[in-house]
């Protein structure tokens, strides 16, 4: 799996790197070198031992596919099994929504730590794709409390719309 700086390399800094004006050598090197070899070294190889064991039985990880389900609004008043899909598949949606949600903070905060003071300039474009996201995550799961489910959920939507609905014919008139 690429990490997130794999698929988005970070542009290079325009800071200078501080070179060693004394002779003397940089304690922090002496101290990296004897870490590596006295634990990181070790350590590695014995887990690279363990591995070399364990890949002739290796074991798969696939991820899992849900199929999608009706909606809560799809679902009939007495059919319990498929209430109990939607409000599954609800959980599943906050989860993946909310995940999302923190990807886009921490490239948006990446930029803003990256960028320094042309920030503002430079990041307007993450800003306002996360401001957007966080709009749209509020709108559909905010209040809705610690045991917020799907029919909590498509009751605060069925509101919104009726409210917005008001307010079209407010305008209209």
């Amino acid at each position: 799996m690429p990490v997130d700086r794999d698929v988005y390399p970070e542009p290079p800094t325009k800071t200078p790197i501080r070179e060693n004006l004394s002779g003397l050598p940089n304690p922090n090197i002496l101290i990296q070198k004897v870490f590596f070899y006295a634990v990181d070294r070790p350590v590695t190889i014995f887990h690279d031992w363990i591995e070399r064991q364990r890949a002739s039985r290796k074991i798969y990880y696939y991820h899992r596919v849900f199929q999608r389900v009706p909606d809560l609004s799809q679902c009939l008043e007495d059919d319990l099994f498929c209430q109990y899909e939607a409000e599954m598949q609800w959980k599943r949606d906050l989860k993946v929504d909310s995940e999302i949600l923190k990807i886009m903070r921490e490239r948006y905060t990446a930029c803003i730590k990256r960028e320094g003071y042309s920030s503002a300039q430079n990041c307007a474009e993450l800003k306002e794709e996360y401001a957007q996201a966080s709009r749209g995550y509020k709108a559909r799961y905010e209040y809705l409390g610690a045991n917020g489910n799907a029919r909590k959920c498509l009751m605060k939507q069925k509101e919104r719309m009726i409210e917005e609905r008001k307010a079209a014919k407010a305008a209209q008139a």
